[in-house]
């Protein structure tokens, strides 16, 4: 059995939270520890799921509209005009795969979006390459396709998912 403890994420946790994501990778796409800093300075909602011994095992990076962030996705929801709380990205270790942790991060998340009045929480998942434990994970949580777009040089195939906050 796990346990687990979330916590607000500081910026000693950065070096963890990129080295959890790098090897997350090709389902998140990577992002180098100093653009994984400048992320966090903007994130709405970081927290941080660690172990008995401190060990990162999960985190979340979420964001409100009006900040300058240069995804692709980021900004196609932010064109639509809507008051929208954005995950980035959430990453939970295979170790911790099963435990609930996911499900208490988007929790967070849908819990500062209703403090701030949102009327819906964002995200996309990788459809090339494919990630169909995350598109069922999420469509479990009541998300649903509201558009796909190519990103990263069309390199990429993403859902851009929705779920209203209730």
């Amino acid at each position: 059995m796990h346990h687990l403890r979330l916590r607000i994420m500081r910026d000693s946790d950065v070096p963890a939270v990129a080295a959890l994501n790098a090897a997350a990778a090709p389902a998140v796409n990577p992002m180098p520890e100093e653009d994984l800093r400048a992320l966090f300075a903007m994130t709405d909602v970081a927290l941080v799921a660690t172990d008995r011994d401190r060990r990162l095992q999960a985190f979340v990076l979420s964001l409100a509209p009006g900040q300058p962030y240069g995804s692709e996705n980021y900004r196609w929801f932010e064109a639509r005009g809507r008051r929208h709380q954005y995950i980035d990205r959430i990453v939970v270790a295979p170790t911790a795969k099963g435990t609930g942790v996911g499900r208490a991060l988007y929790e967070s998340v849908f819990e500062r979006a209703r403090e701030r009045g949102a009327s819906e929480v964002t995200t996309e998942i990788q459809l090339e390459p494919p990630n169909p434990n995350s598109l069922a994970f999420h469509e479990s949580l009541g998300f649903q396709r509201v558009a796909e777009q190519w990103t990263r040089g069309d390199t990429v195939r993403v859902a851009l998912l929705s779920r209203v906050v209730y």
